[in-house]
């Protein structure tokens, strides 16, 4: 029986792991699979040992593990693959199948441009900022830099998108966003490249509410990504790529 098990980050903040498990439960039902439950890497209830139990008490004996992460680095490429192999070796009679990170497509940039949009309509002149969490992984630095350069093109010359991160890569987001006041740039958009709120947005909003602006100047924030419904198809188009790739194997064997 195929059980998709659904792999978050994790967070001190409730309001995030609530976030997630929203998120979570809608693209459940939009994935037509017997078994399906959700569990976190780190900091929040259940792990993934205890996501992966719950699939085999309710009889599953194909799991499709699917991160829910935005761009491919650590967690994706290590952590979760370390865990999942502890897995393997505790039921060895269950076909494991790994899924992809959301990653790069038209649908996430769409998303993006909607954030923007629902919180600028004119975005003539716009200065942003697009936030991502940050990694010392040059995949995720370079799959952020792809999302900056589809944005650009589907924004008015005007207008500029920069990146920047939160964490462990450059340009780091307080320097930048200071960068960018002291430039004289006037309409100053920050865009989280987040999936839900926590810690990190907190941050963001503290940043920005300590800043000393000139009287022309504004600093916005965008909606983080959230429950988009093209963030939620995406994950279910993942879902299906990693039951599928499933199939594969087991038709092989």
């Amino acid at each position: 029986m195929q059980a998709v098990l659904y792999i978050c980050h994790g967070s001190r903040v409730p309001a995030a792991t609530a976030e997630a498990i929203e998120f979570v439960e809608k693209t459940m039902k939009l994935v037509d699979a017997p078994i399906q439950e959700y569990c976190f890497l780190e900091l929040a209830s259940p792990s993934i040992s205890e996501g992966v139990r719950q699939c085999v008490e309710q009889g599953a004996t194909k799991i499709a593990v699917v991160p829910v992460l935005l761009l491919t680095a650590a967690h994706a490429k290590q952590d979760i693959p370390q865990e999942l192999e502890v897995e393997k070796n505790q039921y060895p009679e269950i076909k494991f199948s790994y899924g992809r990170p959301l990653g790069v497509n038209d649908r996430m940039v769409d998303a993006v441009l909607e954030r923007i949009h629902a919180k600028s309509p004119d975005v003539e002149g716009l200065d942003i900022l697009l936030i991502g969490r940050g990694s010392s992984d040059q995949d995720a630095v370079a799959d952020t830099q792809e999302i900056v350069d589809l944005l650009q093109s589907q924004l008015p010359k005007s207008s500029s998108v920069r990146k920047c991160f939160l964490a462990a890569a450059q340009p780091k987001f307080e320097e930048a966003l200071v960068e960018r006041v002291q430039s004289g740039a006037e309409r100053i958009m920050l865009v989280p490249y987040l999936l839900f709120t926590g810690i990190l947005m907190t941050g963001i909003e503290k940043t920005v509410n300590e800043l000393e602006l000139q009287p022309a100047q504004e600093v916005l924030i965008s909606d983080y990504l959230g429950s988009h419904p093209n963030v939620c198809e995406t994950l279910k188009m993942r879902v299906e790529e990693a039951i599928k790739e499933g199939d594969s194997h087991a038709t092989m064997a």
